[in-house]
């Protein structure tokens, strides 16, 4: 007989005893408590893309606060009528990344747990250029709608981060 490995066998004890389904960032939290442990630096990323000519890192790091894994009903996802994500207004995109994870209208509503991060900041690096606008969480010194100041409290998955020092 074949064994299954040690997370599918807890997933599946999950599953049959009703418990909410845990996304990647609930699992990181669970199997790495240490790596979110409170005053450990933490560094959010957007950008780097390209294998010969990249593009700029953008970035949001700072000291964790706290760390815990929620039981959450995913919110629909809000829809810009006729828009593509890329064509989305700056308000819409925050709509959107704010609400994440969502599930698609229309599919059926499940309880899930997802790792929540929260982080004191203390450095970031935002994109100004307008095409900038849709394309991520940092914006023109923004984190989504929130400024971002020295010690502001910002939320963020688990899976989403990783060490300042990489």
């Amino acid at each position: 007989m074949r064994r299954l490995p040690l997370a599918l066998l807890a997933l599946a004890v999950q599953a049959v005893a009703g418990e909410p389904a845990p996304r990647p960032s609930a699992r990181l939290l669970l199997e790495h408590p240490d790596a979110f442990a409170p005053g450990r630096c933490l560094r959010y990323e957007e950008g780097g893309a390209g294998w010969i000519l990249t593009e700029p890192v953008y970035y949001l790091q700072g000291a964790v606060l706290a760390a815990e894994v929620r039981a959450r009903t995913p919110p629909v996802c809000p829809a810009a009528p006729g828009k593509q994500p890329g064509q989305y207004t700056r308000e819409e995109y925050v709509r959107l990344a704010a609400a994440q994870p969502c599930a698609a209208p229309g599919s059926p509503a499940r309880d899930e747990r997802i790792g929540i991060v929260r982080l004191r900041a203390a450095e970031w690096e935002t994109p100004h250029a307008r095409r900038a606008e849709n394309a991520g969480r940092l914006y023109r010194g923004m984190f989504l709608d929130q400024p971002l100041r020295e010690g502001a409290e910002i939320e963020l998955e688990a899976d989403l981060l990783g060490p300042c020092d990489r």
